[in-house]
């Protein structure tokens, strides 16, 4: 059984509520019945219902029905969330008035649903950005206990099983968060390393704090960024297994990793890799994609108290289908 296998196993074991707030764009109705057909989630649908049942049966989707459907302009809820956004908003300059229009908003309305524990995560993506899919995460769910940033993790599936967990290896910051300070940083290593559990099913995730410099080899502010925040992250975590700065080859490659950093436990051996500023994430993992064939998984959104994640416009239907399986994996997690 492959990654992404065990992922929907997982999902399957405990199916979490899962809000899908673009129910009438196509790829993602058309994801929802695979969902429902393959018992993944239970999935709520934002949208028409007259128009969801519509599209349903114009693209020949059977499983909708086992859907629960909601309507943002006529939802009986909708007093009950513009008071609560107006409470939550309030500081913020809120009022009634602003917040009813909000919670017709589907992107608002599914945050509002886990708020109230009637969701367990969302999706969003395939027509909003990734600004539109965060703003109304961050204002009402907010992040997790003891985060203040959101970052990306990527899953890197390559067919090198002398790497990382068997070819397997999770990679943060990729998506979010361009220059994080140390203690961002130490946020976004415990976040990634929670991902790596959460998702992709690591018993021990190994953690390595990358820069050019591996234990002092090279002197610069951003090599002592890189060894700030590891040492905050073993503060936020003490029972994280991390090390840092390491240079890829040394957290990866067992024989670079003794030669360079003797007596490291993480050194050759590291299967979440945490890189020192979006840039060289995102440069990083696309050319590990491209050049050497790995599959990439994500990104997942990690920092926020529930899950939301955010897909590309470009997504297919088989995307959004793994998604709602990541995301479910996640909010399990959550919960514990």
């Amino acid at each position: 059984m492959n990654l992404v296998e065990k992922i929907i196993e997982r999902a399957k074991s405990n199916k979490q509520r899962i809000v899908l707030p673009e129910a009438t764009e196509e790829r993602t109705l058309r994801a929802a019945d695979r969902v429902l057909a393959d018992d993944v989630a239970d999935l709520i649908l934002i949208g028409n219902p007259d128009e969801i049942h519509s599209l349903a049966k114009q693209w020949g989707l059977t499983n909708i029905d086992k859907a629960t459907l909601i309507d943002p302009e006529n939802n009986p809820k909708s007093e009950e969330y513009a008071q609560l956004l107006t409470e939550l908003r309030k500081k913020k300059g809120m009022t009634i008035e602003k917040a009813r229009e909000l919670v017709k908003n589907p992107l608002y309305l599914g945050c509002m649903i886990i708020k109230t524990e009637g969701a367990d995560g969302q999706i969003s993506g395939a027509l909003s950005t990734t600004g539109d899919t965060l703003r109304p995460a961050l204002q009402i769910i907010k992040c997790a206990p003891g985060i203040s940033c959101v970052s990306g993790a990527m899953l890197l599936i390559t067919d090198k099983p002398q790497y990382g967990e068997e070819g397997i290896l999770v990679m943060g910051d990729v998506a979010v968060t361009p220059m994080p300070d140390a203690s961002q940083l130490a946020q976004i290593a415990v976040c990634t390393a929670q991902t790596a559990k959460s998702v992709a099913g690591f018993e021990e995730p190994r953690v390595a704090m990358l820069s050019f410099s591996t234990k002092g080899s090279a002197s610069h502010e951003v090599v002592d960024k890189v060894v700030e925040a590891t040492r905050l992250a073993k503060e936020m975590d003490p029972e994280l297994q991390i090390d840092g700065e390491l240079q890829a080859d040394a957290s990866l490659v067992p024989s670079v990793g003794e030669k360079k950093a003797p007596g490291s436990k993480i050194a050759g051996r590291a299967n979440v890799l945490v890189v020192p500023c979006l840039e060289v994430g995102n440069i990083s993992y696309k050319l590990v994609e491209r050049l050497g064939g790995a599959t990439a998984l994500g990104p997942i959104l990690q920092g926020i108290a529930r899950p939301v994640n955010d897909l590309s416009r470009g997504c297919s239907v088989d995307d959004i289908y793994k998604m709602v399986a990541i995301t479910a994996c996640q909010a399990m997690d959550a919960k514990k």
